[in-house]
């Protein structure tokens, strides 16, 4: 059957308590809508809770809690069990609840959400053995980094990590780990970092679906080498006696407006870039901007001028390409919004230090 998660937003006075009587309710009742609770997450501070069920159609799980106790969910997604544990660190109730009747859980299923990104910064031939070696190490070190600091690998490619954390000050002690080693390593490789936080559960279709796209923003395009928004500051110093970030000048803290801005900005890039026809003033009228405000503000924000921010986007989607060789330079400067061959071979000469015609040989 296919399994969800619910989240149900908790009236005042609901208590961990009472959300365990909840959940036994369910489990009382379950065959009945052909259900299986699985477990819970609860958290009194911020007035959550999420359940885990596996049931043949969201109208199942509905009924099911309707029927045990009357508090329908606010919203409800299909997740994957692999990928829940991935984050959250389980899809069972612990082991140590099981040992009592009312199975109390208060648990936050609220989550950090890391993405670290290795770019490289040129492609000269004499350096891809060294890099390539490089990067190796680099996964190995992050991957040590994390587990000391308590974080959990969801996802890893070559190039990039996805991390959860359930407390914020290990995913900032994590990132700071993570960029004291960048220090150490080729200078022809970098390390970007974005973190941020939340719930499982939004009006997105997918589990921490906002999480990881604002995360995925900040280590792709925000200034600097490792973001985090401004509520992911406060927290930290929520769970440290508010003391500040050790080396906290090296952060970029993004604040709500700003993380409006990129939200907005990649939106609409991811939309548009192909085109060749889209210029820097298609995007100031997109996001309502004037053309002096727009060309500040993505200065600030991801510290280049709009033409380079767009070109450079571009760029890194024909370098996927050309790694691939799924098409020919032609096609390819085309398929990426260059106007000519000509002028994408610059570009990328420019950016990577070697023509693009060398990744095809």
């Amino acid at each position: 059957m296919p399994l969800f998660m619910d989240l149900h937003e908790l009236p005042e006075g609901i208590s961990a308590q009472h959300v365990a009587e909840m959940h036994q309710a369910d489990l009382s009742i379950e065959h009945k809508f052909n259900c299986r609770g699985l477990t819970y997450w609860c958290d009194e501070k911020r007035k959550t809770a999420f359940c885990l069920i596996d049931a043949p159609n969201e109208q199942a799980v509905i009924n099911l809690h309707k029927n045990a106790h009357g508090a329908i969910p606010m919203r409800i997604i299909q997740v994957n069990d692999a990928i829940v544990e991935s984050f959250l660190g389980r899809i069972e109730d612990p082991e140590k609840s099981k040992d009592v009747s009312l199975n109390i859980i208060n648990e936050p299923a609220f989550r950090s959400i890391m993405v670290v990104k290795l770019n490289r910064k040129n492609l000269i031939p004499t350096d891809t053995s060294l890099l390539k070696t490089t990067i190796k190490n680099c996964s190995r070190t992050i991957k040590r980094i994390t587990a000391i600091c308590n974080g959990r690998i969801v996802k890893h490619k070559a190039d990039s990590f996805l991390i959860s954390f359930k407390s914020v000050t290990d995913a900032i002690t994590c990132g700071i780990k993570i960029q004291e080693f960048q220090r150490t390593i080729n200078p022809n490789l970098e390390l970007k970092i974005g973190i941020s936080a939340g719930v499982p559960v939004t009006d997105k279709l997918a589990i921490f679906e906002d999480t990881i796209r604002t995360s995925d923003y900040l280590s792709d395009i925000a200034k600097g080498d490792f973001s985090i928004t401004r509520a992911l500051k406060d927290l930290y110093e929520g769970e440290n006696q508010n003391r500040p970030i050790p080396n906290g000048n090296a952060l970029q803290i993004v604040n709500s407006s700003e993380e409006n801005f990129i939200t907005h900005l990649m939106a609409y890039t991811e939309a548009v870039w192909a085109h060749s026809s889209i210029n820097v003033h298609d995007f100031e009228r997109h996001l309502g901007y004037s053309k002096s405000k727009f060309y500040r503000t993505i200065v600030d924000v991801v510290g280049q001028s709009p033409n380079l921010f767009l070109r450079d986007y571009r760029l890194k989607k024909a370098l996927l390409l050309l790694e691939k060789q799924s098409a020919n330079i032609s096609e390819i400067a085309y398929q990426t919004g260059f106007s000519s061959p000509a002028y994408f071979s610059k570009c990328f000469y420019k950016k990577y230090g070697i023509l693009p015609s060398n990744l095809c040989s």
